[in-house]
């Protein structure tokens, strides 16, 4: 009998926080949840009681965009758009997590290749659909509800052309857009990846800023538009003035993914590929430089002064991370699943209502 051939090995994962990093969670009273649409995880990071850093992965297929509002996330997977819900009341605990988010609703979008998601303050999400160059909402009987589109995209079609792909809110209402290039044909973005990128206004379709790298993740924060350059490998904010980028800080990373809590920002950190999208980038020959290879992970960075304070380092059979959303007040956060049955025996119940 001939021998069976080996098994393979077991994907591993090593996540490891820098020095200072779980004090830091501490100190600001967050966690943090975070997206890997290559490895199709959801992870969440918090504190166990001994003050040692939780890990706790869930599995979506190929999530990308997260979004928080009070007690909701939403998520972005392959073809569908889900809802969660934190069901522990105040001071309730489940299993020593402090929140514990269900999927509550999914919406199927088809795979329209959802970037960013934004939540407005009744609730609804607003997302980017790749796919079609446009800004959207849910709709009750369609895929998606376009609200916006850039005026340089003549019509919505499947084609990818310019590759918008964030998405931020101003005083409850979307307004800043990330694209990689004003391109108005199928995948013409691929071609001015380096200084091709812009920041529009969606309230006056006005290009805010250029010049940039594959632009990722703009966030409005304490009065600044903050925005990930990722080709270049910088987080910075936009100089309305002069409709440029001033960089704060490098990160050793492809940057996606950018959540800004007090004076800090986090900003998700990939390993690069090796394929038309990546190669020719700044970011590639600074590393070169610098002789260091790209980390994944997460990257804390102080934005008074610049400085790279704390990380989170992933190794092993993750590479590739896209979006990153803190959660204030919340220690040690879980989520739910289908993958196993305890999905089947946690119930909400809501209060009685009056019929009619």
């Amino acid at each position: 009998m001939e021998d069976a051939p080996p098994s393979s090995p077991e994907p591993t994962l090593r996540i490891d926080g820098s020095r200072l990093f779980a004090h830091w969670l501490e100190q600001e009273r967050v966690s943090l949840a975070f997206t890997t649409y290559q490895a199709s995880k959801i992870f969440f990071i918090g504190l166990k009681p001994d003050g040692g850093m939780a890990v706790f992965e869930r599995t979506f297929d190929r999530c990308m965009g997260i979004a928080r509002w009070e007690k909701t996330l939403w998520l972005a997977a392959r073809f569908q758009l889900w809802r969660f819900a934190d069901v522990l009341d105040p001071g309730q605990l489940h299993d020593g997590h402090d929140a514990l988010y269900v999927p509550m609703t999914g919406h199927t979008t088809g795979d329209v290749d959802i970037h960013d998601i934004a939540i407005l303050p009744d609730g609804r999400p607003v997302f980017v659909v790749t796919l079609f160059n446009c800004v959207a909402t849910v709709g009750v009987n369609e895929s998606f509800v376009p609200l916006w589109k850039p005026p340089f995209i003549s019509r919505l079609v499947a084609e990818d052309r310019c590759h918008i792909n964030g998405l931020a809110l101003d005083e409850g209402r979307p307004r800043y857009v990330t694209m990689v290039s004003r391109s108005d044909i199928v995948e013409g973005w691929r071609e001015h990846r380096v200084g091709g990128g812009v920041v529009m206004d969606m309230w006056n379709n006005e290009v805010v800023c250029t010049g940039l790298s594959m632009p990722h993740s703009p966030r409005v924060h304490q009065g600044k538009l903050w925005l990930l350059n990722a080709g270049t490998g910088e987080v910075g904010f936009v100089d309305f003035a002069r409709q440029q980028f001033e960089p704060v800080a490098f990160c050793p990373g492809f940057l996606r993914g950018l959540s800004l809590v007090g004076d800090y920002a986090v900003a998700g950190m990939s390993r690069a590929r090796e394929n038309r999208s990546f190669n020719g980038l700044p970011f590639n020959d600074r590393l070169a430089r610098e002789r260091i290879a790209p980390r994944c992970g997460l990257q804390v960075v102080d934005l008074k002064s610049g400085a790279a304070t704390h990380s989170l380092a992933i190794e092993g059979f993750v590479d590739e991370l896209y979006d990153v959303v803190t959660l204030p007040g919340i220690v040690r956060p879980m989520a739910l699943g289908f993958r196993t049955r305890e999905i089947h025996h946690v119930i909400k119940v809501g209060a009685m209502e009056a019929l009619g």
